[in-house]
């Protein structure tokens, strides 16, 4: 069984910056996913389990980065320049099965109980 812990979400100003953890023992890659109230579950980003390979949603790029420590058994989302348009529930997510970086929900096998991220204009 697959567990993933996230934490480190808040209430942060326009323009600040959050670093969201996700605890997540294994050799899969993982991806992070946010849900706002009324709308989809959307991709934000994903990292394979070397860290050698990363993706993102333009809605984030040059904003956000994804990384982890294996050493630490965590998955990191720095945050930065934050939107209130970024305000959502930010869940991580374990794909246990692609060869590829997936930005589908549906291929994720395993999912977090979530973090809010409440951004205040």
């Amino acid at each position: 069984q697959v567990q993933l812990v996230e934490s480190g979400g808040g209430l942060v100003q326009a323009g600040g910056s959050l670093r969201l953890s996700c605890a997540a023992s294994g050799r899969y890659a993982i991806g992070w996913f946010r849900q706002a109230p009324g709308k989809e579950r959307e991709f934000v980003a994903a990292i394979s389990w070397s860290g050698g390979s990363t993706s993102n949603a333009d809605s984030v790029k040059g904003r956000f980065t994804i990384s982890r420590d294996n050493a630490k058994n965590t998955v990191y989302l720095q945050m930065n320049s934050l939107k209130p348009e970024d305000t959502a529930v930010y869940y991580c997510a374990a794909d246990l099965r692609s060869s590829f970086l997936s930005m589908s929900r549906w291929t994720y096998d395993y999912w977090g109980q979530g973090t809010q991220v409440t951004v205040s204009s």
